[in-house]
């Protein structure tokens, strides 16, 4: 990969990141601005509710801010777009459709059968 192309998804990682932390910010400011009482028993059980999922869906966004951080360090040391399976290159289409791919689809792949096979056991 030349440096044309790193410089690509770096900007494309951090672009994500930025997106993911601003939600964050949001959903932040909306629940403390959204705390009030609410008399009726069925509104305040929705309005729990979707702040459960809203929570639930910041943990998951969580979880992949720490993966585009271990993307962009992958990135300085070299080691961004190789397979963790095989050494060898993640193809581009992949890595531009998911830039935290740490496996080749052949290895994702198999990694997957490897899951289902022990999961159905």
């Amino acid at each position: 990969m030349n440096d044309k192309q790193i410089e690509y998804f770096r900007r494309k990682l951090l672009a994500w990141k930025q997106d993911l932390m601003s939600d964050t910010r949001d959903t932040v400011e909306s629940m403390k601005d959204g705390t009030r009482n609410i008399p009726d028993v069925a509104d305040r059980a929705s309005e729990e509710t979707d702040r459960a999922l809203e929570l639930r869906t910041r943990d998951r966004q969580r979880k992949l801010v720490a993966k585009i951080d271990a993307a962009l360090r992958r990135i300085d040391e070299g080691e961004f777009g190789y397979c963790e399976a095989t050494g060898e290159p993640i193809s581009l289409k992949r890595l531009d459709a998911r830039p935290i791919a740490t496996l080749s689809l052949e290895a994702q792949e198999k990694h997957e059968r490897r899951e289902r096979v022990h999961r159905d056991d």
